[in-house]
């Protein structure tokens, strides 16, 4: 999650539209009617803005009368271009006593969501919408609405996620500021003359921009910026098109991944500032001056930072009619200062692929492909000697089921159903399920996926949807969230860490066909200690890569209202033992006969209280668990605070993984892994890691591309004084000597050994200090 002691147009409209259109999908379905088609007619609304909206807020302190969907317009909002919607729009946002929405701070909130839709139309804005803490903006995907810069507009961005209110306090802590999301919308900043940004995104996990159109001057002298973003602890974000404009992006953030990302026409498409490690997967850059400026200036102790970009890994980029494709800040002088890494980038008219802000080629260009290039410390086998290398590496081996046609890294949009009606979907509350976070709800879903799945999309309205035993959803199955609904797998099935029981079981074992989850919520109400939340089983049908996957979609353990892991039940500590803490067996399970894309999730089990900021140490045994022969992708994944290890390949094949993040427990060595747990053989890799989980452990696996990684390590026995030495845990990530698997883009904090193998340390973080962290640019096995 974070380091709290870290001292720090049109055209592209119709072109993501193009992308978020559904495919049609046999879905093998016993329905006597499967919904192989939408049925909205060409003219009619997104399906969102006229479905019966029931959704409530379990926990809330009045859920009866609190409003989770807010269309703009009951607000008072226009959308007709020349009224000021301003203050409509952010009524809609802010009523109900939403956390932050009187802007008297506050930390977060988990009983306070809200999706505020936008209809068709243009919204004239004169100051910043304020996105408070778990909240959705949403407009209408058929036809994007425009958020209109007034010419008259003051304020840091038209949508702002954390507002600075003086003496550089914000309503949230940068690091913490979970659940946001933003989507189908175009932003038009050209009535401004002078500097005006689109989106604020100073932001953490659990947070996504989607299909979005950034509308700017192309003037000369123009200060116009699409997103600015200057630190936090992310995420992901895709599918964005950025017009114009002086900035397209600056990205200043500890780790990111981003997609399907466009800019045409601006003087820089991107300005890198700082990170610890970002992954950017299809970048389009079409005549911009500079590509991506890279700041450098890497000195960081622990009591003070000027960090730079610590690490850039990017894939399968395509740049047009751009003079400089990277610009670094200043040379490397022969050292690591600022990892690289390009893998399949295709220049057209680019005479200087990475060069520095003096005017010194580093890469030459031209109008050529990149197959392998990197800049930084380089490791072959069980060497510990770094390379250091400003040049030309091996290819990277990809299996081909990972790739579309084009040999690409093959990627899908958050499923948004822009051709489907009301009609095509079903509630589970209108079907007896309640969501009051009271209710046993196990047979009313049960029942609505036995009679509807691949017969209409199974919608859960915005709630909390207690389940006492498994939920098994089949193949054919497509399921929308609304404000990150929550299924909680609670009761006495659960309890028994010897006898392990699914709460979420997708696809019967061995299974295939469609299956599609965006905008949900997996948890436990505890004790837990024998749930493995999510099993997944289900393959994608031959011919239809990703058609089984989850979109912005999480697994949030403990932490919440109502979840029994709180501040009151478990304090650092520990002074009820470990019983009443234990939250799960596992997190999320791919098992051997199942595909998998997933894409913006996070499996993370609370380190602290999100409704009432006391830190917390819980205990889930294990975090992601893959043994899928492929494909997978993880696109933007994180994994956090497990004890055993946060992901662990066993027996898996064909696996690509960009960028993942980690965090180890707080309160390890206390108690040394695999306890409290025990160890099981089915689920526990054969070395455990030395004192603390490991971040990622590979076994017996083949064809695994790790590019890009964030693993950190802050804390020994809740306390950070081991940052000093920057020797929080031995050793993070293990690899055994049969699999086959390339990193590139490793970044871990205060670890002594950056990459084992089979349990021994073989590259030590003192050969690759790279700011606050440390950079491995390259391992491969030989």
């Amino acid at each position: 999650m974070f380091s709290r002691n870290f001292c720090h147009a049109l055209a592209g409209v119709s072109a993501l539209l193009g992308m978020l259109t559904s495919p049609v999908y046999s879905l093998g379905s016993s329905c006597s009617a499967p919904l192989t088609k939408g049925s909205a007619g060409p003219n009619d609304p997104f399906w969102m803005e006229n479905i019966t909206h029931q959704g409530i807020s379990a926990y809330n302190a009045n859920p009866s009368t609190y409003v989770v969907f807010r269309n703009v317009m009951d607000y008072g909002a226009k959308g007709d271009g020349v009224t000021d919607d301003t203050a409509a729009i952010n009524s809609a946002i802010s009523s109900g006593g939403r956390c932050g929405g009187d802007g008297a701070g506050c930390d977060s909130s988990t009983t306070s969501p809200a999706l505020v839709y936008f209809p068709q139309g243009t919204y004239k804005i004169s100051s910043p919408l304020i996105a408070l803490y778990q909240t959705q903006l949403i407009g209408d995907a058929r036809v994007p609405p425009t958020l209109l810069a007034a010419s008259s507009f003051s304020g840091i961005a038209l949508i702002d996620a954390d507002p600075y209110l003086g003496d550089n306090w914000q309503y949230y802590v940068n690091q913490d500021n979970f659940f946001r999301s933003v989507r189908n919308f175009v932003i038009d900043l050209r009535q401004v003359s002078g500097s005006a940004t689109g989106i604020h995104w100073q932001v953490s996990q659990a947070t996504s921009l989607m299909n979005i159109v950034f509308q700017m001057s192309t003037a000369a002298g123009n200060q116009h910026q699409g997103i600015f973003m200057e630190n936090g602890s992310g995420g992901f974000l895709g599918d964005l098109v950025f017009n114009g404009g002086n900035i397209g992006a600056t990205f200043g953030n500890q780790q990111f991944t981003v997609r399907n990302l466009t800019f045409n026409n601006p003087v820089t498409a991107i300005n890198a500032i700082w990170n610890w490690g970002w992954t950017m997967q299809g970048l389009t850059i079409n005549n911009a001056q500079v590509g991506i400026t890279i700041t450098q200036g890497q000195t960081c102790a622990q009591t003070g930072c000027a960090q730079g970009v610590g690490a850039e890994a990017i894939i399968d980029a395509v740049v047009i009619n751009t003079p400089i494709f990277i610009q670094n800040s200043a040379p490397s002088n022969g050292a690591l200062d600022g990892s690289i890494v390009l893998n399949n980038v295709k220049l057209t008219n680019v005479p200087i692929a990475v060069g520095v802000q003096n005017g010194a080629t580093v890469l030459a260009g031209g109008s050529i492909t990149i197959d392998t290039w990197a800049q930084g410390n380089v490791y072959e086998g069980t060497s510990g000697n770094p390379i250091f290398t400003q040049g030309n590496l091996a290819s990277i081996q990809k299996s081909s089921s990972l790739l579309d046609s084009a040999g690409r890294i093959f990627q899908k949009t958050h499923p948004q159903y822009i051709d489907y009606a009301p009609s095509d979907f079903v509630s589970v509350r209108s079907q007896g399920a309640k969501g009051d976070g009271q209710t046993d709800d196990t047979q009313a879903i049960q029942n609505v996926f036995n009679e509807y799945a691949g017969c209409k999309i199974i919608f859960f309205d915005a709630g909390t949807y207690l389940v006492s035993s498994t939920i098994q959803i089949p193949a054919g199955t497509q399921i929308v969230g609304e404000a990150w609904s929550v299924i909680a797998g609670s009761g006495s099935a659960f309890f028994d860490y010897a006898n392990p029981e699914v709460v979420v079981q997708v696809g019967a074992p061995d299974s295939t066909g469609v299956l599609e989850i965006t905008d949900m919520i997996f948890m436990t109400h505890g004790p837990a200690a024998g749930a493995i939340i999510v099993e997944w089983n289900v393959h994608d049908p031959s011919g239809q890569q990703a058609a089984a996957g989850v979109w912005d979609t999480h697994l949030i353990i403990g932490g919440s209202a109502g979840s029994q892991f709180q501040g009151s039940e478990c304090p650092t500590s520990q002074a009820n033992g470990y019983q009443p803490c234990f939250t799960d067996f596992m997190g999320f399970h791919i098992t051997s006969g199942a595909s998998a894309y997933l894409e913006g999730m996070w499996v993370w089990l609370a380190d602290h209280d999100l409704d009432g900021g006391e830190n917390l140490s819980l205990y889930s045994g294990r975090g992601l668990m893959s043994e899928s022969q492929g494909p997978v992708w993880m696109i933007g994944t994180a994994v956090e605070h497990h004890v055993g290890y946060q992901y662990y390949l066993k027996g898996a094949a064909d696996h690509y993984i960009g960028l993942a993040q980690t965090e180890t427990p707080y309160y390890q060595p206390d108690p040394v892994p695999p306890a409290p747990f025990i160890t099981v053989s089915a689920y526990d890799p054969q070395q455990i890691g030395q004192g603390a989980a490991w971040a990622f452990t590979v076994e017996n696996s083949q064809n695994i591309l790790l590019f890009g990684a964030g693993f950190y390590s802050f804390f020994q026995d809740n306390n950070s004084t081991c940052q000093t030495s920057q020797n929080c845990q031995s050793q993070i990530v293990n690899i055994d000597t049969q699999s086959t698997i390339s990193v590139y883009s490793l970044s871990t904090v205060d670890t002594t050994y950056q990459l084992s193998i089979s349990g021994q340390g073989i590259i030590n973080r003192s050969n690759n200090p790279n700011g606050f962290a440390d950079t491995v640019t390259a391992w491969t096995r030989s």
